[in-house]
């Protein structure tokens, strides 16, 4: 068995793929852990082992009453700090790693379509567009790579959707906290603000959905699923489950169905008063 003790490095890239894969996959046949395994010259097991010994730090998982590994390291425990105290940085860290070790370039592994602003250096561009590679794995492996309203399990077909537009909150645009996992049609309607989801994880469509429930095709898409329970990820949920959700999720009340001006959005966990509208939503969430 292999005593070396592990670097800052290989923890790192070892963290960033217990992220990306979903726990039930956390096995030594898996192609992913033995591609990481080879790159840094260890065992698949010793890979597997050490991805357990994160498991247990998942405060996601212990509410599930899943237990990773029984013993670990402290270099783990600020491993997962550090992660989690700045997703940003480390998500992209790890992802250049990753491509020094294996040899390969770093380079986006998913299109995107957002317009970055002007000014932007092609440095800037391929870092925020790797995060997002980040973000999408990280957040469909949260939700087993499953719709979280639908239940859709292609993931050809899913988006990590931004609860928090990538845009508006720049130190959680990497935390997997911050997303949903959504069809690409479902994905649409909640960036459109044509449906969102309540503090009680129930579906909630927006007025203007509503007046087109007669037609077939719509209840089919989005009539249907009306006050249903979104399937709740099964990690990094600490934090977004105990607080409505998430905390960076905005709850709104509907004065006057008929007149979207009268949405108020309220923040939960980003300082603003309870009366005060957040702004930024009032354009890009339900209408």
């Amino acid at each position: 068995m292999d005593r070396r003790p592990w670097s800052r490095e290989e923890l790192i890239v070892a963290f960033s793929l217990y992220c990306k894969i979903p726990f039930g996959k956390i096995y030594k046949a898996n192609p992913q852990l033995i591609e990481l395994a080879k790159a840094i010259g260890r065992t698949p097991s010793a890979v597997s082992w050490k991805l357990a010994n994160f498991a247990r730090l998942d405060p996601a998982l212990k509410k599930r009453n899943i237990a990773g590994a029984s013993h670990g390291s402290k270099s783990e425990v600020e491993i997962w700090n550090e992660f989690n105290d700045n997703w940003e940085e480390l998500a992209y860290e790890s992802e250049r790693l990753l491509g020094d070790m294996t040899g390969r370039a770093t380079s986006p592994r998913y299109e995107y379509t957002e317009i970055f602003p002007e000014g932007k250096t092609r440095e800037a561009i391929v870092r925020a567009r790797i995060n997002q590679g980040f973000f999408r794995a990280a957040v469909l492996a949260a939700y087993d790579e499953r719709c979280c309203i639908t239940g859709l399990p292609l993931p050809q077909l899913l988006n990590a959707s931004h609860i928090v537009p990538w845009a508006d909150d720049p130190k959680n645009r990497t935390n997997p906290r911050n997303g949903l996992c959504l069809n690409a049609v479902h994905d649409r309607a909640f960036d459109c603000g044509l449906l969102t989801v309540t503090t009680e994880f129930r579906v909630k469509l927006s007025p203007k959905v509503r007046k087109h429930l007669a037609d077939e095709t719509t209840r089919d898409f989005l009539g249907r699923y009306e006050g249903a329970l979104i399937r709740l990820s099964s990690r990094f949920a600490s934090t977004f489950h105990q607080s409505g959700i998430a905390s960076f999720y905005c709850a709104a009340t509907v004065d006057n169905e008929d007149d979207p001006s009268s949405l108020r959005w309220h923040s939960v966990r980003l300082g603003l008063p309870a009366a005060q509208p957040y702004i930024p939503f009032l354009d890009t969430r339900l209408r």
